[in-house]
């Protein structure tokens, strides 16, 4: 293990990095596992800042971990349709749904959540293997769009969407739509399509809020250009092919992908039927099963 300076070997790579690439989660949750002392390397406890080689033993609450080179791994990509009233936690102390709950289990890998929807929320969300790949959709420098549906409640003027885009302060720093789209409504209680590029903790809720009106109703419905699936019920999801993987990685300026686990011939229009209408019958089957379990 190397620290942080002038003479850190080419070779080596932020602890973080290598962790996220595991699979372990995205970069970010990887530093607070770190901060958290749970990170050992070389039997020593790790700090942020250190970096690693291949040949050092890294341990995470005392598990070895799996060193992985970046062309070991074949990304993966899939998008969630998520309900209200589950958590986009790994899990819950509680014991209540979770985001996790439904996903298809990968051998020797896990799915890291890109970005959070709150437990109110509900609509699209990513999921992917690679965490490097999740933590640079997440960061805001590369400014990937968000669209949200907004249900809100409350007086709406001009000038309330002309201080909506301009920008307000809120307590973790000035925010904006950078687009606003009315859809709307019945009396004070109106639609609103927005859009903004970071997804900060229950920003669109906030943005409402500094101008006294509150949101009844939230839904992601866009992701970059990646739109919710309409046809795939809430709590199901889909495999994205090798083409929407690799818009993603090209759009935070990562290497193309030449792999996939999907198919690489065309899909008839009978089979993307009987595809979804499999997603519908595991999604009923799953809520059944769930309900089952809370009557015991």
């Amino acid at each position: 293990m190397s620290q942080s300076n002038n003479t850190t070997p080419p070779t080596s790579e932020k602890l973080q990095k290598v962790l996220a690439r595991a699979g372990l989660g995205s970069r970010r949750e990887m530093e607070k596992y770190i901060d958290a002392n749970r990170v050992s390397v070389n039997g020593k406890v790790a700090k942020l800042g250190d970096r690693v080689e291949e040949t050092d033993l890294i341990r995470v609450d005392g598990h070895t971990v799996k060193i992985e080179e970046k062309a070991d791994r074949i990304c993966r990509v899939i998008m969630y349709n998520k309900p209200e009233g589950e958590l986009s936690t790994r899990k819950d102390p509680e014991g209540r749904r979770t985001v996790f709950d439904r996903l298809p289990r990968i051998d020797g890998d896990r799915w890291i959540a890109v970005g959070r929807l709150d437990v109110n929320t509900s609509g699209l969300m990513l999921f992917t293997n690679d965490g490097e790949l999740a933590n640079r959709l997440m960061h805001p420098s590369y400014e990937v769009e968000r669209e949200y549906s907004s249900r809100v409640f409350g007086e709406v003027t001009n000038e309330t969407l002309k201080n909506l885009m301009r920008g307000v302060e809120l307590e973790d720093g000035p925010a904006k739509f950078t687009n606003i789209k009315p859809l709307g409504g019945e009396g004070i209680n109106r639609w609103f399509n927005v859009t903004l590029n970071e997804g900060r903790n229950r920003e669109v809720r906030r943005l409402w809020q500094s101008q006294d009106v509150e949101v009844s109703r939230l839904i992601r419905i866009r992701y970059g250009k990646l739109e919710l699936d309409k046809r795939v019920p809430q709590g199901g999801w889909v495999e994205y092919d090798l083409e929407t993987v690799n818009y993603l990685r090209k759009t935070v300026k990562l290497g193309r992908e030449t792999q996939t686990k999907l198919s690489v011939m065309p899909e008839k229009r009978k089979d993307k039927r009987a595809k979804i209408n499999q997603i519908r019958k595991a999604v009923k089957k799953h809520n059944q099963r769930v309900k089952s379990t809370k009557r015991k």
